[in-house]
């Protein structure tokens, strides 16, 4: 296969994905993208949304879709790191001899869907650190790899902040995005009525598999980006620090922290995932300012007074860009 075939495969594997996702998803085609430009970038996604709007039911149907193993962790007060991992259990032989035997924990999936992540503890919380990060686990001081492609789908609350614990600033900035699902206009919620509460019937159909994912990841690192789209992603990041030369009024004023070295890697990554969904082997402004927002609204950390009034991340970031003159 050509370097033009493979950049078309992209392409049409996204399509493939979309359209059979349409078949019981409504709307959400700009999550549907980020999901899969996540999977193509090897990154984690942490998606806010409300009760009921399909947070759970996107995520089991790409594991469908995609051939993969799923697994689900319903996170709460009470859930401990060895409910997640796995944890070491004493077994006897027929001749009576004890020896313990490791059981995995739910993380050893492939696509793992965290439902409501911020209800445990830090302590549990930080257990997916090493699983995100590394792609394996450390369980009484033994190393277990996951299988490849490993993603991580965490859903959180954005309203309901009773019996929450917030989510440690290392944890947020690991997942390659933070996506918001909307809530679904009047022509998309009558929809979701036809296929919920009358006789549809609906087959997900297998249309890529794991190897393919693979592949595909490979190509991503292979894509061109040139040195002025480069230069625009850094200062892009670097405008998102308080103490930063060409931070705006707004960012000096909401912003304890900018956004750190991963957001400049995730807008490039993201950028080239892009590009190859529009057929394209080259990275443009405009896919970076694309991705922006999912790269960067979580790595912008907002100061006390930021948080009292209620500023949000998208519109900084929105400005950031409407300053930033490209070279």
């Amino acid at each position: 296969m050509n370097l033009n075939e493979e950049v078309e495969s992209v392409r049409k594997n996204f399509e493939l994905i979309e359209n059979e996702l349409a078949k019981i998803i409504v709307g959400q085609k700009i999550l549907i993208k980020h999901l899969f430009i996540c999977l193509l970038c090897g990154g984690h996604a942490l998606i806010e949304g409300v009760p009921g709007l399909g947070k759970t039911l996107i995520v089991r149907s790409l594991s469908k879709i995609l051939d993969l193993n799923y697994s689900r962790i319903q996170f709460t007060p009470d859930l401990m790191p060895a409910d997640i991992l796995g944890t070491n259990m004493v077994k006897e032989d027929g001749k009576g001899n004890r020896f313990f035997k490791f059981f995995k924990g739910p993380i050893f999936g492939q696509l793992i869907l965290a439902d409501e992540i911020n209800r445990a503890s830090p302590k549990t919380q930080s257990a997916l650190l090493e699983a995100m990060q590394e792609g394996k686990v450390t369980v009484f001081g033994s190393q277990y790899n996951l299988e490849p492609p490993f993603m991580v789908l965490a859903t959180q609350n954005p309203i309901e902040m009773e019996g929450t614990y917030p989510l440690p600033e290392a944890q947020i900035d690991r997942f390659f995005f933070k996506l918001k699902m909307n809530y679904p206009k009047q022509d998309e919620l009558r929809k979701i009525l036809d296929k919920t509460t009358e006789d549809y019937r609906y087959e997900l159909n297998r249309v890529i598999e794991a190897d393919a994912i693979l592949k595909m990841k490979s190509l991503v690192k292979k894509v061109p980006v040139a040195s002025h789209v480069k230069d625009f992603a850094t200062r892009l990041v670097l405008a998102s620090h308080p103490d930063h030369e060409h931070a705006s009024d707004r960012i000096q004023e909401y912003i304890l922290i900018g956004a750190s070295p991963r957001g400049v890697q995730s807008l490039i990554l993201a950028g080239k995932v892009s590009a190859l969904i529009d057929g394209r082997y080259n990275v443009s402004l405009e896919d970076i300012k694309n991705v922006a927002q999912p790269a960067l609204r979580h790595r912008m950390a907002l100061n006390i007074r930021g948080e009292t009034e209620g500023v949000d991340s998208d519109e900084l970031v929105d400005e950031i860009l409407q300053n930033l003159e490209p070279d």
